[in-house]
């Protein structure tokens, strides 16, 4: 297999790299990876991963939720009913931070296609990719969405769009850098980008370490903090005007987490470790298992 070193951090390009801790793929594969951070700039990343092109078969198991539909077991059932609930505040949170009531939307990375769908519903006009393939079928036939494959990303004109969303998919692509570059150009002048992904410097994450849920190599290859995805924005062009914690997010990852460890009362476990971590984040919200950052272009 033909995996990925990373030699020079993509942040800021610093060549002394450390390993921090191996954690283990409890999807797929049952493998270690090496998760390592820059010595400069502190960013954390997953070392010698499958290149874009090897990695499809570490997603391709019915464990890995984020492309199922099933809801059977208590954290499917609990993560379908968050998932509902969290559509609603993303239309709402769309709504409120670009200031419009429609308008030209990029989902990337859209799953089973239910956000999407959602801000089509309040009448914005909606274009969608996702790489997998079953996944855009669920779409067609659940929604009717022609979701596109992503290699069609770069078929979309420049200012095109005045919000694109990539809810937990940035820590999934390769090319971080290109991927920055090439949001900045789709996005038009006063557009909004809006990016949730994992906060591997919250209160859960800290607890958990290599057990972690959300590190989940070899899938996630980049472990964002606060500090660190402000600065991706400001190394491409864009400025954070607004984050916002996913409250939630901490009792899935959690009970995930005990899972992991193979704890008994998983599931109770968790969800005394979320308590304690929304907590956490009530006191500062940078603590939150997972964050929602807003960029506009300076």
């Amino acid at each position: 297999m033909n995996k990925l070193t990373i030699k020079n951090c993509p942040l800021c390009n610093g060549v002394q790299i450390d390993q921090v801790m191996a954690c283990k793929d409890y999807y797929a594969s049952g493998e270690a990876f090496e998760l390592c951070r820059c010595h400069g700039c502190g960013f954390l990343f997953t070392q010698n991963f499958p290149v874009e092109g090897e990695i499809g078969r570490y997603y391709a198991t019915p464990n890995y939720i984020s492309h199922s539909d099933t809801r059977k077991g208590l954290v499917n059932f609990v993560y379908h009913w968050v998932r509902k609930y969290m559509l609603g505040c993303k239309v709402s949170l769309v709504i409120r931070e670009s200031h419009k009531r429609k308008g030209s939307l990029l989902d990337i990375g859209t799953g089973t296609g239910y956000f999407p769908n959602a801000m089509q519903r309040k009448g914005w006009q909606v274009s969608a990719v996702e790489k997998n393939e079953k996944a855009r079928d669920f779409a067609k036939k659940q929604f009717g969405l022609d979701v596109l494959p992503d290699n069609q990303l770069r078929e979309f004109k420049a200012g095109s769009f005045d919000v694109i969303t990539l809810w937990h998919v940035l820590e999934h692509l390769e090319d971080l850098n290109g991927v920055w570059e090439h949001l900045h150009g789709l996005l038009k002048d006063k557009g909004i980008l809006i990016i949730a992904v994992p906060n591997s410097s919250s209160f859960d994450a800290r607890k958990y370490q290599e057990h972690w849920a959300a590190y989940d190599v070899p899938r996630h290859l980049w472990h964002f903090t606060p500090d660190s995805i402000q600065r991706f924005g400001v190394k491409h062009g864009f400025i954070l005007t607004g984050r916002y914690p996913m409250p939630f997010d901490a009792f899935y990852v959690s009970m995930l987490s005990e899972k992991n460890m193979n704890h008994s009362l998983y599931f109770i476990r968790g969800m005394l470790t979320g308590a304690l971590a929304w907590f956490s984040s009530l006191a500062k919200k940078e603590r939150s298992s997972s964050m929602i950052y807003i960029f506009r272009k300076r």
